[in-house]
């Protein structure tokens, strides 16, 4: 009789707790907004981070809880920005696209190697032994860690040097951040030059380091019919602004350190 009295205590007292939950839970639940699911399921959910927030989930909860602009999803561009927008109830704005560009062009014909390295195969391990075993100090080390962030295969290794496919990238900057040079940049899609070098020592340094780098001889500056490209800190820079795409500057390089990048 104990056993069964025992066994009935027992089963009143777990209803009573589940009760308790049950009622608990109904009163104490968060409330979630249903929109930031929807904003969620039209995000390209490829938590690259470009948005500035962790990732697609913290986005979309910034959209709606924080008022955070509906147009910063670099990979998803404009048609996203419109979903975004048409959920929130706001104008999208404009959403410019933009790239990844390899600023360097020091493949193995360019530069030599200043000793083998024997290491972990990537390029911040690489970067930490002297800077590099490349010539150049401030070039492309070719191990592929960009490769490795890059979540649309819209970036590989050619002949020691990092190279982009326009056609897939979608300019989130994964690439960017993984490269411990910092010679990827992203910039606004456009059909402009840019010079694809980052080497800031005098010419003829640069010029024993890699034969493809900017020697800052000044004469895309003298050239540019806009004011456009200037040579600072020894190489050469372009005001995308000011740059009409004459190309004057890419005529007249001597190193053709300025090209107009293209898909692989």
């Amino acid at each position: 009789m104990s056993v069964f009295l025992a066994v009935v205590i027992v089963t009143v007292l777990g209803l009573a707790g589940a009760i308790v939950l049950v009622v608990a839970s109904h009163f104490m639940q968060v409330q979630t907004d249903e929109r930031i699911e929807l904003i969620q399921e039209v995000l390209p959910s490829v938590n690259c981070g470009a948005c500035g927030f962790a990732g697609c989930a913290d986005y979309a909860g910034a959209v709606v809880e924080s008022g955070a602009a509906v147009n910063l999803c670099i990979p998803g561009g404009a048609s996203t920005a419109e979903a975004v927008a048409e959920i929130m109830g706001v104008n999208a704005g404009e959403v410019g696209k933009q790239k990844a560009i390899v600023a360097c062009q020091g493949t193995f014909a360019h530069r030599d190697r200043q000793y083998t390295y024997d290491g972990i195969e990537t390029c911040a391990a690489s970067a930490t032994l002297h800077g590099g075993s490349s010539t150049c100090p401030y070039g492309c080390l070719g191990y592929g860690d960009c490769v490795v962030a890059c979540k649309f295969d819209a970036i590989e290794v050619e002949d020691g040097v990092a190279r982009v496919d326009m056609t897939k990238c979608t300019g989130c900057g994964a690439c960017a951040t993984a490269c411990p040079k910092r010679v990827i940049w992203i910039r606004e899609e456009s059909e402009k030059p840019v010079v694809m070098c980052a080497n800031h020592q005098r010419g003829a340094i640069t010029r024993k380091a890699c034969t493809a780098g900017c020697i800052s001889c000044m004469k895309c500056e003298k050239v540019c019919p806009s004011g456009a490209i200037k040579v600072r800190d020894n190489v050469a820079r372009i005001d995308l602004d000011k740059c009409t795409g004459c190309r004057a500057c890419v005529n007249e390089c001597p190193v053709r350190a300025i090209t107009v990048p293209k898909a692989v």
